[in-house]
């Protein structure tokens, strides 16, 4: 597996493997954004928040982008995913991976939504 698909690998489990899985792979003191209500997010409050710590029953990744700079890499897309009864999730996202000795973890997450999939 090549480093761009253990960074792609590594954001989908972002979202479909639950809190657990992501703080693992999420550097101290990383910060998140996230629409609203939760906003941002840094340190202990990124676990507390529901939308970070809820599996995603299915995501979609498309548009992607990857740009890597020695130990820096930041991956773009679009994001289509859903769980249980809450609207199907459209996002345009990023997420900036920091290569700690060998082991890439997530720095900065943001989300920007695109509205309800449902409507016109």
């Amino acid at each position: 597996m090549t480093a761009d698909d253990t960074l792609w690998d590594l954001e989908e489990r972002f979202w479909t493997q639950g809190a657990d899985s992501a703080r693992h792979a999420t550097a101290k003191g990383a910060v998140f954004v996230l629409p609203f209500p939760a906003g941002i997010l840094q340190g202990d409050a990124l676990w507390r928040e529901k939308d970070v710590a809820q599996r995603w029953r299915s995501v979609e990744m498309s548009e992607r982008y990857l740009s890597r700079q020695n130990d820096i890499a930041v991956l773009a897309y679009r994001v289509s995913a859903e769980r249980g009864d809450e609207p199907i999730c459209e996002a345009l996202c990023t997420s900036t991976y920091l290569n700690d000795d060998g082991k890439w973890l997530r720095l900065a997450h943001q989300q920007t939504p695109m509205g309800d999939a449902r409507e016109g």
